[in-house]
């Protein structure tokens, strides 16, 4: 097993429980730089999916992390994005599946056992009972313009339908080589049921690799938003990483420009202009006359 890699300010809840799941997994914090010197300051969000991965070789799949501490951490201290909390909430081992998914697609192609499409009901979790938590203890904006989501392949398709059915609560999104194919593409048709004159306002990240299967249902989906509204470069960004596959590392390599795109530092502040006093020979005259 390979060492622990957590890196910066990372607060640990072990065994987190869930009422609407019945199950616990572990959610861990990444604090950024800053936050503990700036005792009134409040931070946005991401929440990620499939923790396991996020921060920590030793626990992630096939010992490969995202590295998401470290990234955040040169970003922040380079001044290329802005602070922010970091929630890696695990996912729950055989019953990720059934909860990252949001309709009851078949788990095999040629088989007729069926996902219990529980994406509802994780959506709760976070929002009913993760998010509360997150909010009271640690200094957030808890508002949904300042709340993220994000993960990859069904990860990445639960970021996308989470943000479509709670722009409530989650509005900045990095959907990273989503599943776009489950349930017949089912994706494509909450997307074409979606309401041109209010299009939810989100900022998306999407992004696929060239060498994962199905990667060219991709810019379909990038096309399909931008129907509804969506404006590339504004509240949507679309890459393509060329040779790309369908991995953790793939993911880590990317995970620093949907970072600096949903998460842009804020503009420099700049100081209103000094008035400039007149000469004292000046004033001195204006009231002589």
């Amino acid at each position: 097993m390979p060492d622990h890699t957590l890196t910066g300010n990372i607060q640990q809840h072990l065994a987190f429980p869930s009422k609407v799941l019945g199950n616990k997994r572990d959610v861990l914090v990444y604090l950024p730089p800053g936050y503990r010197r700036s005792r009134t300051r409040r931070f946005p969000v991401l929440y990620m999916h499939d923790g396991q991965n996020v921060f920590d070789a030793a626990t992630s799949f096939g010992g490969v992390e995202w590295g998401i501490d470290e990234t955040a951490q040169r970003l922040v201290e380079q001044k290329l994005l802005e602070p922010v909390i970091i929630v890696a909430v695990a996912n729950a081992g055989e019953a990720r599946i059934h909860e990252y998914a949001p309709t009851r697609g078949k788990l095999q192609e040629g088989k007729r056992k069926r996902s219990k499409g529980l994406l509802r009901h994780y959506g709760s979790f976070l929002i009913n009972e993760l998010k509360p938590f997150i909010d009271a203890r640690y200094r957030t904006l808890a508002e949904p313009q300042y709340t993220g989501l994000g993960g990859s392949s069904l990860g990445g398709l639960a970021t996308i339908c989470l943000g479509l059915w709670f722009p409530n609560v989650f509005r900045r999104l990095a959907v990273m080589s989503p599943s776009i194919w489950w349930d017949d593409c089912v994706l494509f048709k909450m997307i074409e049921e979606l309401d041109e004159e209010a299009k939810p306002p989100l900022k998306i990240w999407l992004d696929t690799g060239t060498h994962e299967e199905g990667w060219h249902r991709a810019p379909l989906l990038r096309d399909g938003l931008i129907e509804k509204g969506f404006r590339l470069h504004d509240d949507l960004h679309y890459f393509e990483d060329r040779n790309a596959e369908h991995t953790e590392a793939a993911w880590a390599h990317r995970i620093d420009a949907a970072l600096r795109f949903l998460f842009p530092p804020p503009p420099p502040i700049i100081a209103a202009p000094r008035r400039r006093r007149a000469p004292a020979v000046a004033r001195r005259k204006l009231i002589e006359v």
